[in-house]
């Protein structure tokens, strides 16, 4: 549900007969996703690299959000009334995406899948028409919320939403938590220099051969990087756009991220990236370059009193009107390539 951000990667090689960086790719979370690993024996490299696509396609399996997985089992549980156990892991997870949701005024909010589905964004293509408009203003007044689930050690309920408002869907969360495990995986290797992009949320270990990782943010109207960073040792850069799940509609472009105050797209930001420090939030760097750029994006103009509240240092927007927007710390590390 990320746009890509794409990995300079040119030269890297050039000039070597053995050349250092181990690569592979899949196609995971709906995405195209990328793991690099510098300056390692091959076997090692593909041993580690392998590890972390498995884990990834396990997260895809375990959390889809509309193909049965046990996401879709707890929302039938959920929608007929009905407690449902879960895994360790997956309360953990739960009681995380309360916690970040409620940090940023539930503007990011997992519990609403059901309006993501009537938008017609629980699908690989996406018809260019609009919701019905009684199930809409239905689902609207419910007020859905993953606030509304409450998670008793491994046991999950739901509260007094009403019966079918409230589904969850980890789109804009998942990616990120998958980002913090690869370096986890990584770790346990022995391997201290690598990048993974998945479709746009990237982490960095290292370096490649003492040269930072470089990595481009996609321009949201052209097919150009906007701007380029150079990407520190436990770093993660994470974008949210409008320009990658959408549809257009009498000249008005509608796109998955939906304002759970209004229940419809968010219509003031182009796109939103935000880049965070090593060791942020206890370690979870990954999962808040994710999460973090949602709230910020459909916050629109009043972006910059949420990322304060939210500790977000380092921004980047594009508003509506293709105007680029950055926070001080931000300014002073991106370089900026192209202008909407």
């Amino acid at each position: 549900m990320k746009p890509f951000i794409l990995a300079v990667l040119a030269l890297l090689a050039a000039g070597c007969s053995r050349p250092a960086l181990h690569s592979q790719e899949s196609y995971v979370f709906g995405t195209r996703v990328e793991v690099l690993v510098w300056g390692e024996p091959e076997d090692r490299a593909r041993a580690a690299a392998a590890e972390v696509l498995r884990e990834f396609d396990r997260y895809h399996r375990t959390y889809h959000a509309w193909q049965p997985s046990e996401m879709t089992a707890l929302n039938d549980a959920l929608a007929a009334g009905r407690p449902h156990e879960v895994t360790p892991e997956f309360a953990g997870y739960l009681r995380e995406a309360q916690e970040v949701a409620a940090k940023g005024e539930y503007l990011f909010d997992p519990g609403v899948g059901r309006l993501i589905e009537l938008w017609g964004f629980h699908d690989d293509t996406f018809k260019p028409q609009l919701p019905d408009a009684a199930k809409l203003a239905e689902l609207i007044g419910a007020r859905p919320s993953i606030a509304s689930l409450k998670v008793d050690g491994t046991k999950v309920s739901r509260g007094d939403t009403p019966s079918g408002a409230v589904a969850l869907d980890f789109g804009g969360y998942l990616k990120g938590v998958a980002l913090d495990r690869a370096v986890a995986i990584f770790r346990e290797h022995g391997i201290a220099n690598a990048l993974v992009n998945i479709g746009g949320n990237v982490m960095a270990l290292g370096s490649k051969g003492g040269t930072p990782w470089r990595v481009g943010i996609q321009h949201p109207r052209a097919a150009t990087p906007l701007a380029t960073l150079e990407l520190r040792d436990g770093e993660a850069i994470g974008t949210s756009g409008d320009y990658q799940r959408y549809f257009e509609l009498d000249g008005r472009r509608y796109c998955h991220l939906i304002d759970p105050r209004t229940g419809w797209p968010s219509t003031g930001t182009q796109a939103v990236t935000v880049l965070i420090p090593p060791g942020f939030g206890d370690n979870r760097a990954g999962m808040w370059s994710d999460v973090a750029s949602k709230p910020l994006f459909i916050a629109g103009a009043d972006w910059r009193r949420l990322a304060d509240k939210l500790g977000m240092t380092q921004v980047l927007r594009v508003a509506a009107d293709g105007g680029i927007e950055l926070t001080d710390a931000m300014r002073a590390r991106v370089k900026l390539e192209s202008t909407p």
